[in-house]
């Protein structure tokens, strides 16, 4: 559905990763010329799987663009081409965490002095809000924050979308950590179960990020995913899967105290992992906060997206 603001061009960064492919789809399907960052043949190597969304991407419509973090110039060059850089690049330790390569890609858009808007990996915790997290798991935040003051130090204009969990991660597994199915019998309640979390479909954070590159309102802003429907405690969340299979679970509420002690032992990315849980589960650092000027709630700002309600989002699972 090409729109009146389809002249702006838009380039992601990071397009086959697992936040980049649903903004990639979403630019398409809103009407911009849609343009991905293609790593060298070298660096593809034989990731067949890559290779082919590239490809499939391009069959949709979008422009494939060569460049490699390893060479500034074929960034600057990218970016020349295109209006927007969106960044989706990974920072969770479990898959590949590079959000410091962001700072090239900051670099990039200094020296290509044409860009109308920046929106760096985010879309999780707010890191403005994390200054207190816990180690190991502050190292997502700190580094994000390190790209934020690049960002502010260039003048570079951007928004931040910042909010949610994703739904593949929290609500389909009923926020079982290891696991991404609901389990069949036991769930495991963090403390009493109702702190509110923030639960959203990633198809969605596509459609509101890419809703936010040509409006006003969110320039120099933080765009934050909290959809009132989708703000639910845990216990809510195991409600509706239990209601959609006609079976009530077993209920382990685990303390806090032995949710930080069964880091002891774990890898670092188990370390981490149990950090960020920690914050939303626990504290509730996904919803604990008024948003104030530096910011706006996405679905207030776009009504017309029909974001999927968490009953519709697990009927899949059942």
């Amino acid at each position: 559905m090409a729109n009146a603001k389809s002249n702006l061009k838009v380039l992601v960064v990071g397009g086959t990763g697992y936040i980049g492919r649903r903004i990639v789809s979403a630019s398409l399907a809103q009407g911009y010329p849609t343009y991905v960052l293609q790593r060298p043949a070298t660096e593809i190597g034989l990731d067949i799987e890559k290779l082919q969304m590239l490809l499939s991407f391009k069959k949709q419509g979008a422009h494939l663009v060569e460049g490699s973090f390893s060479d500034i110039q074929s960034l600057v060059d990218a970016v020349k081409q295109v209006d927007v850089v969106i960044c989706t690049m990974s920072g969770v330790h479990f898959r590949s965490h590079n959000l410091l390569l962001q700072l090239k890609l900051v670099e990039a858009i200094k020296q290509a002095g044409n860009v109308k808007r920046f929106l760096p990996s985010e879309f999780g915790l707010d890191p403005a809000r994390m200054g207190h997290a816990l180690e190991p798991g502050r190292v997502s935040f700190d580094e994000k924050m390190v790209v934020r003051k690049a960002i502010e130090d260039a003048n570079i204009p951007f928004t931040y979308v910042c909010g949610a969990s994703f739904a593949g991660y929290f609500a389909g597994n009923l926020s079982q950590m290891g696991t991404l199915v609901p389990p069949k019998d036991k769930v495991l309640i963090y403390g009493d179960g109702n702190t509110t979390v923030s639960f959203m479909d990633e198809d969605d954070i596509g459609s509101y990020t890419i809703k936010t590159l040509d409006d006003p309102r969110t320039l120099n802003k933080t765009l934050y995913l909290l959809p009132p429907e989708n703000l639910l405690t845990q216990r809510q969340l195991v409600d509706i899967w239990e209601n959609l299979v006609g079976k009530k679970l077993e209920k382990i509420s685990l303390s806090k105290e032995d949710l930080l002690a069964s880091m002891k032992g774990m890898d670092y990315a188990g370390q981490v992992g149990v950090g960020h849980f920690y914050h939303i589960f626990y504290e509730g650092s996904l919803t604990n906060f008024e948003i104030g000027e530096e910011g706006e709630e996405a679905s207030k700002l776009y009504p017309e997206v029909k974001y999927t309600r968490m009953d519709e989002y697990l009927k899949i699972y059942a």
